[in-house]
């Protein structure tokens, strides 16, 4: 079979590209066409539903069939079954990192896309930092696309007005409290705990906590205790946690370390009973429903808890997660990167049936309609597709329509049928990947990010806005971090680690294994005594497994890292100097 699919590859290559994939008289793909997309970030498993899928079934006559290991559960396992079959789909979107594109290269799972996209806008927009990303790759050729493409400064953060993390609060009730202050991250617990007291029950009448928790995303760490380092300048790199002005590089499993102290934490909030009991057991999808039900009061990200429960009603009545100031943040922000984000990258599976076609799709995912119609996935995304969610006015200014109001603002709506019908929320595109950077702008200089449109901003003025803003002092998040020195950016760079040895890669598995299981026992100890025995279990089995060797090499690889941040500063100032 494999075989055979190789073949019919080769014969769309030797009839010139286009027997494969070739159009009727209308310019439409004459055969309908199932992708597999092996997506290693998505959070839905299935065909691709909705308004979204109707704007790529009319313009490709395609369906997406996403494969998610977050949802099948065990990412590497699912991986290394579809790898070792030759074929991990036709559309392949995953990480980026050098030895993870030249492992799939090696095995003759990524197609080099070079000849199918050589006269595509996407090649003229962005064909450097395409190329420089493939650079390092061998045999020669462009196998992957980065996502979060960028033609800002380096310096400037890529978000738009909300941070990708962040401490954001159900603010009705922090207001309600009086605003106590938060000097510290563990000044957070009282006010939660009297929060939850204040609301012991949600509106659909289960109970409340102040957290929720799920494994789907850890990876070297327990990811949720990885959040709050976020909010002090550190972001995690291999088993260490690197300060975004590259000042500081520690061990997560050091007992002084940004990590344990995250995980003392939330051991101290569930002492408290403010962690969900079924964090343990629950997955990505249930923790969202629960920021829509309204039982979970505080979030680490504002894309998931306003995104979900920060209604236009709700924010009317005053309702909703905004940011709450902690005295001694400065919350991590990527720069923007003009060779996009290598840690999720987009490239085409060497069995796949149609290359042309998927080539033409990627183009389109790169090019305006692409990037607005992509990017819904949360609050400081984009609008959707022009002419149903947002259009412009006369005077060329981007606006939401009204249908866009209640689907984007309000939370859902219904899609009339001619674009695809069901639920708004149901066809946002369950991708998960983001092409350029939330602060780019179109070709008439305004953001992809609706957020930042004008005319959104005048609108969006509601009880919780006009109360955050006078207690805040500013008239955006972005304005608050930046004027008071609450936000830290590191560099936008196209650094990638160096392929690590198979005998580090094991190593690695090993240790991060142990570093999980005993992250999660940890927060859900009994008490201190048991807590700090885990803590030097944890340390012990990962350095008798090799994690110091491991964390080694991490350590050389943040040096390169925060040179090559540098570098991108320096290169940026010498191109503008020109």
């Amino acid at each position: 079979m494999a075989g055979a699919a190789l073949a019919a590859g080769a014969f769309c290559v030797l009839t010139g590209l286009g027997g494969c994939g070739k159009k009727d008289g209308t310019g439409v793909y004459a055969q309908p066409l199932v992708v597999d997309v092996f997506d290693s970030v998505a959070n839905y498993q299935g065909i691709q539903p909705g308004w979204y899928a109707k704007i790529v079934k009319d313009k490709f006559n395609m369906d997406l069939n996403i494969i998610a290991p977050n949802v099948a559960g065990g990412g590497n396992t699912l991986y290394e079954v579809r790898s070792a079959a030759g074929d991990l789909g036709d559309l392949v979107i995953s990480n980026g990192d050098q030895d993870t594109v030249q492992d799939m290269v090696d095995a003759g799972l990524l197609l080099n896309m070079e000849p199918y996209l050589k006269d595509k806008e996407l090649m003229r927009q962005y064909g450097d930092a395409i190329r420089r990303v493939n650079g390092d790759i061998t045999p020669e050729g462009i196998y992957v696309i980065p996502s979060e493409l960028s033609q800002n400064p380096p310096s400037v953060p890529q978000e738009s007005l909300e941070p990708t993390f962040g401490p954001y609060l159900r603010w009705d009730l922090y207001g309600q409290l009086g605003y106590p202050a938060i000097h510290t991250l563990e000044d957070l617990l009282p006010v939660l705990r009297d929060m939850q007291e204040m609301e012991p029950l949600a509106e659909n009448g289960k109970k409340t906590y102040a957290f929720s928790f799920f494994k789907d995303w850890d990876g070297n760490m327990m990811t949720a205790a990885k959040q709050p380092c976020c909010f002090y300048g550190y972001d995690e790199f291999g088993f260490g946690l690197e300060k975004a002005d590259g000042s500081d590089f520690q061990s997560i499993i050091d007992g002084d370390s940004l990590y344990v102290r995250t995980l003392k934490f939330f051991f101290d909030a569930n002492q408290m009973g403010l962690v969900d009991p079924q964090s343990v057991t629950q997955n990505y999808g249930d923790v969202v429903q629960k920021y829509k039900e309204g039982q979970i009061l505080f979030s680490p990200w504002p894309w998931m808890a306003q995104t979900e429960y920060n209604t236009l009603a709700h924010k009317e009545a005053g309702k909703g997660f905004m940011l709450a100031d902690i005295g001694d943040m400065k919350i991590y922000s990527n720069g923007c990167n003009r060779n996009g984000n290598r840690k999720l990258v987009v490239g085409i599976g060497v069995q796949a049936k149609d290359p042309e076609r998927l080539a033409a799709f990627i183009d389109w995912l790169y090019s305006p309609d692409g990037i607005s119609s992509s990017g819904v996935q949360s609050s400081a995304g984009t609008a959707g597709p022009r002419g149903l969610s947002w259009d412009y006015d006369k005077e060329g200014e981007p606006y939401l329509t009204e249908f866009g109001i209640q689907a984007l603002l309000d939370g859902n709506m219904d899609v009339p049928q001619e674009w695809g019908g069901g639920s708004w929320s149901e066809g946002i595109s369950r991708l998960n990947f983001m092409p350029v950077s939330p602060c780019e702008k179109d070709g008439g200089g305004h953001p992809y990010a609706y957020a930042l449109w004008d005319s959104v901003a005048e609108m969006t003025d509601t009880a919780l806005d006009r109360d955050w803003k006078e207690h805040m002092g500013a008239g955006n998040v972005r304005e608050f971090l930046t004027e008071n020195g609450r936000i830290l950016v590191s560099a936008g760079c196209d650094f990638i680690s160096p392929p690590e040895s198979s005998e580090t890669g094991t190593l690695r598995e090993q240790c991060r294994n142990v570093i999980q299981k005993y992250s999660w026992e940890m927060v859900f100890a009994k008490d201190e005594e048991e807590f700090y025995a885990l803590l030097w279990q944890m340390q012990e089995e990962a350095a008798s497994l090799g994690y110091w060797e491991v964390y080694a090499v991490d350590e050389e690889n943040a040096r390169m890292y925060r040179e090559a941040r540098k570098k991108a500063l320096e290169e940026y100032k010498d191109d503008r100097g020109k």
